[in-house]
């Protein structure tokens, strides 16, 4: 029997505060799972604004603690609720030290338990994404998660500029990779079709990804949508969502093709770990 399961991804315009922008999540998650989805990705930091834009330490106000923050609990409530796997970026307070954030996704199974988080491992520093202000970097690895859909990973926005720890991902297991980003238009726009899909194809995994949309009153620039799942194959699953407008995308994926992949193209097999020592030096 196929595995098959249905995820979405919603890319979203900003509401202008936290409260409206939770609550618009949990209508499209139920809006998803009327439509028989099983797994849902919100995006980057996914109840604010991308404040990464300019450095403010009154956004550091955004942060809570994940799971014993009130959203994580509120987002395991919702899972429970509608029987998904839901992946939810979110603003990250470190519980053991004070003035310590990251920007992490928490991942919540089907039946409402937290499983664990992601914290993203790369951060940039340049004109219009000041995120070395906002987080420290991620020192959790690159964890993959046995879902009630399967195995799954993430890897957050900047991330998807380095291969390694999408292989490391694929590594550990990962059928399903989520990158949730916010990225506006720019150089990245040429390379948004270009990275994840060879992560999907140089892996063998399904990978899903989104990207904001809309202009956000801390920017100039807008946020370029266009979020996709992409298979083992390197193949768009139904068309790519909008370039300007906000939209929830439902997807089926057919888990079997992962497999069917890696037995005809033998990446894994015909690795050379023991070659590539030169590329783990400073």
């Amino acid at each position: 029997m196929a595995r098959i399961v249905k995820g979405a991804l919603l890319q979203a315009n900003w509401t202008g505060d936290k409260e409206s922008m939770i609550q618009k999540h949990e209508e499209y998650v139920h809006n998803a799972a009327k439509q028989g989805a099983q797994f849902m990705l919100f995006q980057e930091l996914f109840y604010g604004p991308y404040f990464c834009q300019v450095q403010d330490k009154q956004y550091y106000s955004y942060t809570e603690l994940i799971p014993d923050g009130p959203t994580t609990k509120r987002m395991q409530s919702l899972a429970k609720e509608t029987g998904m796997v839901l992946v939810v970026p979110m603003y990250e307070e470190d519980s053991q030290t004070s003035g310590i954030y990251y920007n992490t996704a928490a991942v919540i199974d089907a039946d409402g338990k937290y499983l664990g988080k992601y914290r993203k491992t790369h951060i940039p520093n340049v004109n219009g994404f000041w995120e070395k202000f906002y987080f420290r970097p991620g020192n959790l690895g690159y964890p993959v998660f046995d879902t009630a859909v399967g195995k799954v990973g993430v890897y957050i926005c900047y991330d998807r500029h380095f291969p390694e720890g999408a292989r490391a991902l694929g590594l550990n297991g990962a059928e399903i990779v989520l990158i949730p980003s916010a990225t506006s238009r720019g150089l990245s726009e040429h390379l948004w079709r270009i990275e994840q899909v060879s992560h999907a194809v140089a892996n063998g995994y399904y990978v899903g990804t989104i990207n904001r949309v809309g202009i956000e009153p801390l920017g100039e620039n807008d946020f370029y949508g266009q979020s996709y799942f992409v298979d083992p194959r390197g193949q768009f699953v139904g068309e790519v969502g909008d370039a300007h407008n906000e939209e929830l995308l439902v997807r089926s994926l057919d888990l079997d093709l992962i497999q069917e992949v890696r037995q005809t193209w033998q990446w894994y097999r015909d690795r050379r770990p023991d070659a590539y020592e030169d590329l783990v030096r400073p």
